[in-house]
This record gives C-alpha cells, structure tokens and sequence, in this order.
C-alpha cells in the first residue's frame, strides 16, 4: 500500500508539471508577435505548438496512469478485504458459514475480472506512452522537414528571380530585333511593289504609244498607196 501512495503522489508530481508546462507554452504562444521579432517568432510558432501538444499527449497519458493507479489500489482493498473474509469463514461454521463461502465465491470472480481489468489499463498505459513517444518522434522530424523545404523555397525563389530577370531581358532582345526586322520587310515590299506597279505602268504607257505610232505608219502607208483616201478615214471616224 506505501508504494502505490508513493507512486501515487509521484504521478501528482508529473502531472503538476505537465499541467505547468501546458500553461508556459500557451503563454509564449500568445505572446508571439508582441516582441518585434516576427520572423524569428513565426519559424519557432511550430515548435511551440510542439511542445503543447507533447504536454496535452502526456496530461491525457497521466491520465490513464492515474486511473491504472487507482484501480490497482481499488483491487488491493478488495483482495485484503476478501482474505478478511475467508478468514472468518474458515474459522466460523453452519448456514451462515456457507453463505458467506457463496459470497466469498462471487467476491473471487470479481477479484479476477478486476485484475484482468488492470491488466488491460497497464497494456493501454503502455500503447499510449509508446504513441506519444512516436507522436514527439513524427513532430521533430517535421520541424526538421519544415525547416529543409523553408531553405529550398528560398533557394528556388531567388534562382526563379533570376531566371525569370534573364528571360524578360532575352525576350526584350528578340522582341527588338524582330520588330527590327518586320519593318526592313515592309520597307523591302513597299519598295518592291512601287518598283514593280511603276514598271507596270510604264510598260502600259509604251504600249500604247508603240501601238498609236504602228497605226499612225500604216495609215500613212495606206494613204500613200492609195488604197485609202482622207474621206475614208474620216467617214470611219
């Protein structure tokens, strides 16, 4: 009985603690912000939240620890009183005698089914150390995952910055010299096409002064042959 009271006031003590814990971590987290140091105060916000839940995950183990204690001192009361009993038993006799035996029967079979619910309690205190244990496991490896992709996005924005400044230079350049380019080959068309609509209407122009002068030779041909007279070419007119 003296070593559950001590291991009950020990399980006091941590509870305490972690009670005291929860509180200090709550009060630095509604702290944050207020110092002026926002950057530093949001990469460690993680952290703290951390450390909050680890002391929740303990409160709610002390917890089970406290009501595996309470029920091994519980089962403890009942053994002593059931020995008490069959005691009594073994040294009285008759009817009430066997009644009690009875009752002694009964009291056995719950003595029974309240160990095997500690033994049940102790394996539930152990599955829930063993997941806060890989619960404090999983939260430090995801500080140190948080922190590894914090670099690498740093990393990437300024490396993106500077691909990106690189790029818009590259297209301001091409840009430029296509635009460069278009306009020589306007230029080269409009000329070109000038040259040609000239050429054209030159040729136009030849044409029919070639074809007046050839009509102007005939008829003077035909007017020196006489095959034509001057009346003619003016009743034909």
């Amino acid at each position: 009985m003296d070593e559950l009271t001590q291991a009950v006031d020990n399980l006091k003590k941590e509870w305490n603690q972690a009670v005291s814990q929860l509180e200090e971590s709550i009060a630095v987290i509604r702290s944050c912000g207020k110092t002026g140091k926002g950057t530093e105060e949001a990469n460690s916000l993680p952290r703290l939240n951390g450390s909050a839940q680890d002391a929740l995950q303990l409160l709610k183990s002390l917890q089970l620890h406290a009501s595996l204690r309470n029920a091994n001192l519980q089962a403890k009361e009942n053994i002593r009183k059931a020995a008490q009993e069959e005691r009594e038993l073994l040294l009285g006799g008759g009817e009430e005698s066997t009644i009690r035996r009875r009752n002694l029967q009964t009291k056995t079979g719950m003595t029974s089914a309240a160990e095997s619910i500690t033994e049940s309690l102790r394996r539930s205190r152990q599955m829930m150390v063993q997941e806060v244990e890989r619960s404090a496991s999983t939260l430090a490896t995801f500080d140190e995952s948080t922190s590894v992709l914090r670099k690498a996005e740093e990393l990437a924005t300024n490396a993106i910055t500077d691909s990106t400044q690189l790029s818009f230079v590259r297209i301001l350049r091409a840009s430029a010299f296509f635009i460069l380019n278009t306009e020589q080959l306007a230029r080269l068309v409009i000329l070109t096409a000038g040259f040609i609509i000239f050429s054209l209407a030159v040729l136009y122009v030849v044409s029919r002064r070639i074809g007046l002068l050839t009509l102007q030779r005939k008829l003077a041909d035909a007017i020196r042959s006489g095959s034509l007279s001057a009346e003619d070419i003016v009743a034909k007119a």
